[in-house]
């Protein structure tokens, strides 16, 4: 299954419309200590495997890291674990901070 590339931009225009979608943040703790998005769910990556059982499998669920490297690997397990409707946040919380939010911390 490829992993739909979901654009800040994308991710920007779903909030704003009020869309109906999950944010998983798999960052580690000092990461998301420094900046995150609003109403994430922080899993860090490591602990997937673990709590996915805590995900919903009833609306889109938008996966993120730094670049969107480790979410991309998250989201490709999730996909083989059966779940579905799941993007990866294209450039991770860096390109959001650059396109999007340039008041937020970027590291």
């Amino acid at each position: 299954m490829d992993i739909v590339q979901l654009s800040p931009l994308a991710l920007k225009i779903w909030m704003d419309e009020g869309r109906a979608f999950r944010l998983l943040d798999v960052r580690t703790d000092e990461e998301t200590a420094v900046c995150s998005l609003p109403n994430a769910l922080h899993i860090p990556m490591n602990l997937i495997p673990l709590r996915q059982n805590e995900l919903p499998d009833d609306v889109p669920l938008v996966v993120y890291c730094h670049h969107g490297i480790r979410s991309l690997h998250t989201a490709m397990y999730l996909a083989d674990a059966g779940f579905e409707n799941l993007y990866n946040l294209q450039g991770g919380i860096d390109a959001w901070a650059a396109e999007i939010d340039g008041n937020m911390i970027r590291y």
